[in-house]
């Protein structure tokens, strides 16, 4: 098969499932996880359901490829606001904050049942240590550097910063947000000895 016909197929394909995946969204933001059937993606998607049984063989399936993009999105924006940063200390709040806002605007999708499900994906258990990993390297390089803290293991305070962040999906506002955030940073300034007073400076 030429080179050209295989690049268009795979481009269609590309685009119906991107077109599945965000006529789920719609209806399970509107009906709730358990409401949506096949027909109905398939009517929002503008594909026929034998065309949708094709890509996937069940709403649990369309629902859990919808999470894993959602989550590569997530971490490549993170990984985009870290990247334009200057320093370490920097790119551990530009990465903080994204992570706190990127929880306090889903909120709204947070389904106790839809939750519970996706979260069994392994997708999630993989993002999350990506995730953990980004931000202990971030909090090793600045306690090399001497921005921030190094009296307790990176990969500890890596566990405390999404913690408490987690907890922006609770918040009543982004100002909110964004005090949790300042509060979670200055827990991980240089602590101030008798032999180095200005450390917390």
């Amino acid at each position: 098969m030429p080179k050209l016909w295989n690049e268009t197929i795979a481009t269609h394909r590309a685009a119906v499932r991107a077109a599945v995946l965000d006529a789920t969204a719609t209806l399970v933001a509107e009906h709730g996880p358990t409401s949506v059937t096949m027909s109905q993606i398939a009517k929002e998607a503008g594909i026929g359901r034998a065309t949708l049984y094709k890509y996937f063989p069940d709403v649990e399936a369309i629902l859990l490829a919808w999470h894993e993009r959602q989550i590569t999105e997530h971490l490549g924006d993170l990984a985009e606001v870290r990247d334009q940063a200057n320093d370490s200390g920097e790119r551990l709040e530009a990465v903080l904050k994204a992570f706190a806002l990127i929880a306090y605007e889903s909120r709204g999708h947070r389904e106790t049942e839809l939750a519970a499900f996706l979260h069994r994906d392994p997708h999630v258990t993989h993002a999350q240590q990506q995730l953990h990993g980004m931000i202990q390297s971030l909090l090793a390089e600045g306690a090399q550097a001497g921005d921030l803290r190094d009296d307790i293991a990176p990969g500890e305070l890596a566990n405390y910063c999404l913690h408490a962040l987690t907890a922006a999906g609770s918040l009543p506002s982004k100002a909110a947000v964004l005090r949790l955030v300042a509060v979670t940073l200055a827990g991980m300034r240089p602590v101030a000895t008798e032999a180095d007073p200005d450390a917390a400076n």
